[in-house]
């Protein structure tokens, strides 16, 4: 267990790049997720972006296992000020064990050496507890988007504008070792 009661992550984890060796084991873990997931043709046009094309996705790995991964979009116009989370899944067995705060303090860790200084996501209404993890991060409700997910689900809009002050440094170290912000 770690501080916070939260379970720690089995085996050893690591966070790499995402690259097209992780497509169909995260294929698999979208149709876990979601009633509709990403195909592997949209997973392919995204890492084909990931860099010049603004985006990073990270992989959570266990052993050889992909059991999690998260992507960010630094979004075009915005002179890389702002930028989008396009997507965090976790292996359900491996929720609430920490991994998707590994990914999102990659994330963040990345969008503050790009220079961004606010950044976005939509997560479904009925997400309480990712809702609570991004509220860790600083992320507060900013509106909904009815309908936005399948199904009809709405989104709640969150925005961060606290990542390129100079104390969001202190925060992701704090989430990354896991004490409580």
């Amino acid at each position: 267990m770690s501080l916070l009661g939260i379970p720690a992550v089995r085996g050893r984890l690591r966070t790499v790049g995402m690259g097209r060796r992780h497509i169909a084991r995260a294929v698999e873990l979208e149709r876990e997720a979601y009633p509709t997931g990403w195909s592997r043709s949209v997973f392919r046009s995204e890492l084909d972006q990931v860099g010049a094309g603004g985006r990073t996705y990270l992989a959570a790995v266990e052993g050889r296992r992909l059991i999690g991964y998260a992507g960010l979009w630094v979004v075009p116009g915005t002179d890389g000020s702002e930028a989008h989370i396009t997507n965090v899944v976790v292996d359900p067995e491996r929720r609430r064990c920490r991994v998707a705060t590994r990914l999102l303090v990659g994330l963040g860790r990345e969008a503050r050496r790009r220079g961004v200084s606010a950044w976005t996501l939509e997560v479904r209404a009925s997400a309480i507890g990712a809702q609570a993890l991004y509220r860790g991060f600083g992320f507060s409700p900013a509106g909904i988007r009815r309908g936005y997910y399948e199904q009809g689900e709405d989104a709640v809009v969150m925005w961060c504008h606290d990542i390129g002050e100079p104390g969001y440094d202190a925060l992701l170290d704090r989430l990354e070792g896991g004490v409580s912000a």
